[in-house]
């Protein structure tokens, strides 16, 4: 069952990092409203009517996503249900329960007219499920190591924080720009260059609590994989600050502000994953894989 549940983690994480680029697609072609009701699309047919246009074709395809989800979901959820491990369960299950919650706040979001708001916790809840699902893939092969409480930890948990500020204020900084998903959407009513500022302060906590994290590493030895995994996590976090500097300074051009989507993603993963490698270092034995995913002869079985 194992050899099934890997490639569906994998799924799972993929498909849900997907969601946000095509919701992304979505606001940023003024799309969100094209299909002006939910559940249906229109209010007497599910399916768009007659010839499409552009943003009706958008809207419907990402929705039509809804059911790619609904299969990896369901497929997920049974093969990690027959491994028998709790965890297992317990993350198959939030995967699964992602889809009709993905679902509903959508239907919010339209309902309410793009409230800037709500799109916002649409957003957070695609990020939250890739950290799910990232669990889901470090746990495959085995339960992970016991935590460990430490200083280093600590830091970690408060890197880890700083990571999940950056990503809601990132979301309150669309939502008080002009990518509103269509032209007459309601803003937050903040403003843009102030709350952009408070994001920017808030990248620079978070690379400096990395960085922190990234020497003490050093400095107290062992715990390979964990700082593979926060060495990866400050190249995505430089990444990061250059795309949303240029993208400020050009503008919001539609292309650089996806690219910054799909960063975002990458950061709530690895985020986790550092976490997970710092919190539940793996044993030496491990250390021959640079992902830090264990592979089935060092991993114990359940």
């Amino acid at each position: 069952m194992t050899s099934w549940l890997r490639p569906l983690a994998w799924a799972s994480l993929i498909s849900n990092a997907g969601l946000i680029l095509t919701g992304g697609a979505v606001r940023l072609t003024g799309s969100g409203l094209g299909c002006p009701t939910w559940p249906r699309c229109t209010e007497d047919s599910y399916v768009p009517r007659g010839a499409l246009d552009v943003h009706e074709a958008i809207e419907f395809g990402n929705r039509m996503l809804t059911f790619v989800l609904t299969a990896i979901a369901i497929a997920t959820l049974v093969a990690g249900w027959r491994t028998g491990r709790r965890d297992i369960r317990i993350m198959v299950g939030l995967l699964a329960a992602g889809i009709p919650a993905q679902a509903l706040i959508g239907g919010i979001t339209v309902l309410t007219d793009l409230n800037p708001w709500v799109v916002s916790l649409h957003l957070l809840c695609s990020l939250a499920l890739v950290g799910v699902a990232v669990r889901l893939l470090l746990s495959v092969d085995g339960p992970l190591p016991e935590p460990r409480e430490d200083h280093t930890t600590r830091l970690a948990w408060g890197t880890f924080a700083a990571a999940w500020a950056v990503l809601y204020v990132g979301t309150v900084v669309t939502g008080s720009g002009p990518h509103a998903g269509d032209a007459d959407s309601v803003r937050t009513g903040l403003n843009p260059d102030a709350v952009s500022q408070l994001h920017a302060d808030l990248v620079f906590l978070f690379i400096g609590l990395t960085l922190g994290l990234f020497m003490l590493l050093r400095v107290v030895g062992g715990r390979e994989h964990a700082r593979r995994a926060v060495s990866v996590l400050l190249g995505i976090e430089v990444a990061q600050g250059v795309v949303g500097y240029v993208q400020y300074a050009t503008g919001l051009p539609i292309g650089l502000v996806e690219v910054h989507l799909l960063g975002a993603a990458a950061v709530s993963a690895v985020a986790t994953w550092t976490l997970l490698r710092v919190r539940r270092p793996l044993p030496v034995s491990a250390a021959g894989d640079p992902s830090g995913i264990p592979s089935r002869s060092t991993s114990t079985q359940s």
